[in-house]
């Protein structure tokens, strides 16, 4: 049997408190989800091919179909998970704070699906697609039997809205995440290792700005001896823990 889970009664007094609370989530909530990270769906075909062969701009020049193909399998697989109870924490923590943000580095939309509503995403999202010449959204296009489709505008190839390796954060999206992280003074890092910069430095920029910072996470990371309060479970235990105490 696990050990009661032990939440300080100052974590609670500060998030009843909290005018301003900004939380950041990484693939570790997801995962508890079922959703595989992106090394773990290197399995069966794929576990032949290296990151920067499915993953980076370089490839889909080379091998767009493979590109692409590859990320067909990824929101089929992304499509047949549900939001879990640490998803669920969160959208109501948003619903009680008065001025909530989450900001994601997951790409499987669970967040918004489980009800979320002011969420930056900082790697793009699974499920939008976009022209890879004119980098725009696109939402509808002709079925040609071309792989990938074909952008209805210019007829360039169209690529998952997801952020590559080698590729710069849209920069809205990385500012307004350290804009937040900065004028909050309550921050959430929930389930991320904080070595991706530049999401990494969101937790640090928010301690240097007075914010108390929780980490919850299993495991530890660089944060962990920073963190105001370091909480070694899972997110889908702890989140609705918080919600619980918060009532």
């Amino acid at each position: 049997m696990d050990p009661p889970l032990e939440i300080p009664v100052t974590l609670i007094e500060t998030l009843r408190a909290a005018r301003q609370v900004t939380v950041l989530t990484g693939s570790g909530i997801s995962a508890e989800s079922g959703v595989p990270t992106f090394r773990d769906a290197q399995t069966g075909l794929w576990s032949n091919f290296r990151p920067e062969d499915l993953a980076t701009p370089e490839a889909f020049q080379r091998n767009p179909k493979l590109v692409w193909e590859w990320y067909a399998w990824r929101r089929e697989l992304v499509a047949k998970v549900l939001p879990n109870p640490g998803h669920h924490a969160l959208v109501e923590l948003e619903r009680r704070l008065p001025r909530f943000t989450l900001i994601t580095q997951n790409v499987d939309s669970l967040h918004q699906r489980a009800g979320s509503r002011n969420v930056i995403e900082l790697h793009g999202n699974i499920s939008r697609t976009k022209c890879f010449a004119e980098d725009k959204i696109v939402n509808e296009w002709q079925e040609s039997g071309d792989v990938p489709p074909r952008c209805p505008s210019c007829g360039g190839r169209l690529r998952p809205d997801v952020v590559w390796f080698g590729e710069m954060l849209p920069p809205d999206a990385i500012e307004r995440a350290f804009a937040v992280s900065r004028s909050c003074d309550l921050f959430l890092s929930i389930g991320t290792s904080t070595l991706v910069h530049p999401a990494a430095g969101l937790p640090f920029e928010a301690l240097q700005h007075g914010a108390t910072v929780v980490e919850i996470n299993p495991d530890a990371t660089p944060l962990t001896l920073r963190a105001t309060f370091a909480l070694r479970s899972a997110s889908g235990v702890i989140l609705p823990e918080l919600v619980r105490l918060l009532a």
